[in-house]
């Protein structure tokens, strides 16, 4: 997994925790046990009932056994263009694993 980091790099990131957050920044760091560092990052917050909550985190570290999912950030639409303003959606659900 850490590879295909590389070409993240100092890109802006989107990823997905394990407890449910969506947290975007700019993929400083990583390392071999997927720990993420993100700069400039921000937690995105859906709700049915309001606009997305934008909260600032600044440097972030992500512990590499939270991280669900890392994807490229290249979607179009920035945090500042009013984009997320309409946006709705229910909150992510944490992860929750079966025990049999």
């Amino acid at each position: 997994m850490a590879a295909a980091l590389a070409e993240w790099k100092q890109k802006q990131v989107s990823v997905m925790t394990g407890d449910g957050r969506l947290i975007v920044g700019t993929l400083s760091g990583y390392d071999q046990l997927q720990n993420l560092v993100l700069s400039g990052a921000h937690e995105r917050v859906y709700s049915l009932d309001a606009p997305v909550e934008l909260v600032p985190l600044g440097l972030y570290v992500i512990r590499g056994d939270n991280v669900a999912v890392v994807g490229d950030c290249d979607d179009g639409a920035g945090d500042d263009d009013g984009t997320l303003e309409d946006a709705r959606a229910d909150p992510i659900p944490p992860i929750v694993h079966a025990t049999f």
